[in-house]
């Protein structure tokens, strides 16, 4: 294991509205106020979107197991955000569920806020750490830097 450690800096409250892009808006905020590492947390619905539910098999590079969802989810989630040279790093977990339906997995591409999701955002300070490409899993790690 490796770790570092920080503070809590700025704390953000977030609201995404009907039909925005949920991690480009994220990105959005990240770029305009200059945040470096954060933790977010949140709840509302998802309209329609892509995540990644685990891996096709447990190898090393994993393929992902893309599913698709659409007409509107209750969600809720954690997440990372780590800036690195290309940009913000978002890296974000959901649970969501339609009647009697769950999914689980990492948000991508474009899924699509339907009416509202509120957040928090909580800037981390000191802690030395980025995301990049991993030689060897072809994922986005985080990588702590003593």
């Amino acid at each position: 294991m490796q770790y570092t450690k920080g503070t809590i800096g700025r704390v953000f409250l977030l609201k995404f509205e009907n039909n925005e892009a949920l991690l480009e808006e994220l990105a959005k905020v990240v770029k305009k106020e200059r945040v470096r590492a954060a933790s977010i947390i949140f709840l509302g619905a998802l309209k329609d979107g892509d995540l990644v539910a685990g891996p096709r098999k447990p190898v090393v590079p994993p393929v992902p197991n893309k599913v698709s969802f659409r007409d509107g989810w209750e969600v809720m989630g954690i997440g990372t955000v780590f800036t690195n040279r290309k940009g913000p790093q978002i890296h974000i977990h959901s649970s969501m569920g339609r009647k009697h339906k769950v999914l689980t997995g990492c948000i991508r591409g474009t899924s699509r806020v339907f009416l509202v999701i509120e957040a928090v955002m909580f800037e981390l300070k000191g802690v030395k750490a980025t995301k990049d490409i991993d030689p060897v899993t072809k994922i986005n790690l985080l990588r702590i830097m003593q």
